[in-house]
């Protein structure tokens, strides 16, 4: 009984951990394209002033601040890190469909420290998985297009204390589930 309990406790405790990574992942795309939209209308250019949506915006801004996305898969990853918040804040539809093509890894079944809770079939955007290594990319990211944007020297390369705290837990949530 103990065993059991141990168990239905790791999977409450995964599956709230999984839930708060999303979470996290939803405010973090938000924020970072209220930061693009406010600086594209700060720089004074009526052309950046009009622009709507994520992609244009980003498109924009990298160009304006002459920002290469292509290095490091820095665009795929914050185009990876916003797909997921569309997911996470619509659920099914063809946000959750590209984002299954673009990021299979996300879906990944096998791990066995993760067990679905939810009643009836499994909904791909409810079985969305977001990792501790997923959380540590999309902050890098959003930090180095900001450094690479900065023109003072010295602009971040990514590593921000908040980078530094998640690496330091072995897990995001306390206990796991083992096969």
């Amino acid at each position: 009984m103990n065993e059991f309990l141990d168990r239905a406790a790791a999977q409450v405790n995964n599956y709230t951990a999984n839930e708060a990574a999303k979470s996290f992942v939803l405010t973090l795309a938000a924020i970072f394209e209220r930061q693009l939209s406010i600086w594209a209308t700060s720089t004074g250019r009526k052309d950046l002033a009009k622009l709507r949506g994520f992609q244009e915006h980003l498109q924009a801004c990298a160009q304006h601040a002459g920002v290469n996305l292509a290095p490091d898969d820095l665009g795929a990853e914050l185009d990876e890190m916003f797909m997921v918040a569309k997911v996470v804040r619509h659920g099914e539809g063809p946000s959750c469909e590209r984002l299954r093509t673009m990021a299979p890894a996300l879906w990944d079944h096998t791990i066995a420290e993760y067990r679905d809770l939810l009643p009836g079939p499994p909904r791909p955007s409810e079985t969305l998985r977001i990792r501790k290594n997923d959380l540590v990319r999309y902050i890098r990211a959003t930090t180095r297009f900001w450094g690479r944007a900065d023109p003072l020297p010295m602009g971040s390369n990514g590593s921000t204390v908040l980078v530094k705290l998640i690496e330091r837990r072995r897990t995001i949530g306390r206990r796991r589930l083992h096969a």
